[in-house]
């Protein structure tokens, strides 16, 4: 039972209250405010929370991932010569654009090399992935498909970019599409995983409107209990090789 229902849960036989007197609205309004607040100081708790653990567990694993880091960094650069860190700009928590990092994916000259973009480019205008895109390297798609490419977001997390669950951080040509009610998304901190990467069904098919809608539901119902469920799957994901093309 809410507070608003324990406050004026009254005797079955005692006479209904008129709404229409003035002191009753107020109080009625006033019980409501009280639940908004109650709410509020919970999600502030499980935000800071939240941010303590991030950066706990994002320490935790760069220290534990350092030999893997070095170890991918270098194989980066063997099999595609260039920057080894793609950096790209993303909308993050209230509107603000940050800098993420991954490791680099694609050929560093793919838009050099190409005149134009190759063939399901246009996609992205409507979904997230473009299958077989002709600039993924080999060791790319491994990464990919493992989601190793994405260690180095860990390093956002710890500068508060991000968090280790979350809406999926997106680009910002994209987000400058979004309908009103899609922004959202934007008023907790975005995730190296998050509701919409477990909920896929692994072919990236999923329209994005539609996963704005996951996101959304993240935000709405975003608990310990949620966080825990999603890392699980997560792990699930990786161990399967299900991640993105």
């Amino acid at each position: 039972m809410s507070i608003a229902n324990r406050i004026t849960h009254v005797h079955p036989d005692a006479p209904a209250p008129c709404e229409s007197e003035p002191h009753v609205r107020r109080f009625t309004i006033s019980v409501a405010g009280l639940d908004d607040r109650v709410a509020d100081a919970h999600k502030r708790t499980f935000l800071r929370t939240k941010r303590a653990v991030d950066v706990v567990v994002a320490v935790f694993l760069l220290v534990l991932a350092l030999p893997a880091l070095a170890l991918i960094a270098f194989a980066v650069w063997v099999d595609a010569p260039g920057p080894v860190l793609f950096w790209q700009p993303r909308i993050g928590r209230d509107g603000k654009v940050f800098r993420m990092v991954k490791f680099r994916t694609m050929c560093p000259d793919r838009r050099v090399r190409r005149g134009v973009p190759p063939p399901g480019i246009p996609e992205r205008r409507r979904r997230h992935k473009t299958r077989k895109d002709p600039r993924v390297t080999r060791l790319g798609y491994w990464l990919r498909r493992t989601c190793l490419d994405e260690l180095p977001q860990l390093w956002n997390v710890l500068t508060g970019e991000m968090s280790m669950v979350g809406p999926r951080p997106e680009l910002p040509e994209i987000v400058a599409q979004y309908e009103p009610w899609q922004h959202a998304r934007h008023s907790i901190r975005p995730g190296i995983t998050g509701w919409w990467q477990v909920m896929r069904d692994g072919t990236g098919d999923r329209l994005m409107h539609e996963a704005t809608e996951l996101d959304l539901y993240y935000v709405a119902h975003a608990s310990p209990g949620l966080d825990l469920l999603i890392l699980w799957r997560t792990l699930g994901l990786v161990i399967k090789g299900s991640g993105a093309f």
